[in-house]
């Protein structure tokens, strides 16, 4: 799969841009704040509806706009696909395929896969379990419509069950409609636990391989999945724990509690690791992301690089560099220092300076 073309019209800092991208390696440089990261995010948001910033639909509009449009040529398969996509201030995001609407976001994930690492991302060992958690879902749902609409159906449940716990303050007899959220959620929380726990083992596997590399042979790396029901059927646990539930008037247990384990040696890297050992880990991870992708896929999935190489030491830089020569990838950085020039051939670079993209040979 390749990215080919990507329009953009008052999203973020752009007013109007059109780029095409070659198939191999393209940097984007310039200094902060110019909008390089707008590019990225705009190409990741056309293909995934989500903004790896987290941001809201109207806050990705440009100044003084009530509307934002982008325009993304995906060729998978020697089909072209045109993703439409428009944000509003205060309407639902509209998207449509090769010019037909569609209703539902997740009619999008399959057509192209991103693996995007930022310097953010090196944090996602030391920081706290909802960023592993977001990682995760994210991988599985581009990868498994399955696994998307049944997350999909976690979330509406633990709202509901939420809200009722809430509510029990003022009407006790609301209690018994308990039973009805305990079993759905169980329901869906059981398959949300299985894949993870699956994806994990397979992901664990390249990871630790890439890792023991990265390190001179010279340390291990396991990576598995920590449920918080302890592996008892998530029903018997709901049960269990009703009345601390209805005391912290939240759900204290499934798969929004769960974390994913780090272990260098035996260790904890998420506490005891150095930043050094985080760094090694989180680097391990995205690389193994890739090589997952393929597994599931058979094809490369685009890699998105947003100054990146800068946060790593040139051991890790170049291994990096080495593992992706087969892939299109999009890289942002401020300048265009010897290593970047000379370490890999370079196929399309673009000056950034305050919204406007210039080519350059």
């Amino acid at each position: 799969m390749k990215i080919k073309q990507l329009k953009l019209k008052n999203f973020r800092n752009y007013h109007f841009l059109e780029l095409a991208f070659d198939e191999h390696i393209n940097i984007f440089y310039g200094d902060n704040a110019q909008g390089k990261t707008n590019i990225l995010e705009a190409v990741y948001l056309a293909g995934t509806t989500k903004s790896h910033r987290s941001t809201k639909d109207r806050d990705m509009i440009g100044f003084g706009s009530d509307e934002a449009h982008l325009e993304l040529l995906v060729n998978k398969n020697d089909v072209d696909y045109l993703i439409d996509m428009h944000l509003k201030k205060n309407s639902p995001k509209g998207i449509a395929i090769n010019k037909i609407p569609i209703s539902k976001a997740r009619e999008l994930f399959g057509i192209v896969n991103f693996v995007f690492f930022s310097p953010e991302d090196l944090n996602i060992i030391k920081n706290g379990p909802g960023e592993r958690r977001r990682f995760i879902d994210f991988e599985l749902s581009q990868l498994d419509r399955v696994y998307l609409s049944d997350l999909t159906s976690y979330n509406k449940v633990i709202n509901q069950r939420n809200h009722l716990l809430k509510d029990l303050k003022y009407n006790e007899s609301l209690i018994d409609t308990l039973d009805i959220w305990d079993e759905q959620l169980a329901e869906y929380g059981e398959r949300i636990i299985s894949a993870r726990d699956k994806l994990l083992k397979r992901l664990g596997k390249i990871a630790g391989a890439i890792h023991y590399k990265l390190t001179g042979e010279k340390e291990s790396l396991k990576i598995y999945y920590e449920p918080s029901n302890h592996k008892v059927p998530l029903k018997e646990v709901l049960k269990k724990n009703r009345e601390r539930d209805i005391y912290h008037k939240s759900t204290t247990v499934g798969p929004h509690r769960d974390d994913i384990c780090f272990e260098i040696e035996g260790i904890d890297a998420r506490v005891y690791g150095s930043q050094g050992q985080q760094r090694t880990v989180a680097l391990s991870l995205k690389l193994a992301e890739i090589e997952l992708i393929k597994s599931y896929t058979n094809q490369n999935p685009i890699l998105l690089l947003d100054d990146v190489l800068s946060e790593l030491d040139e051991k890790r830089q170049n291994y990096l560099l080495d593992n992706i020569k087969n892939i299109q990838t999009l890289i942002t950085c401020t300048g265009l220092d010897e290593f970047v020039n000379h370490r890999f051939a370079v196929n399309k670079v673009f000056m950034v300076d305050d919204g406007n993209v210039v080519k350059e040979n």
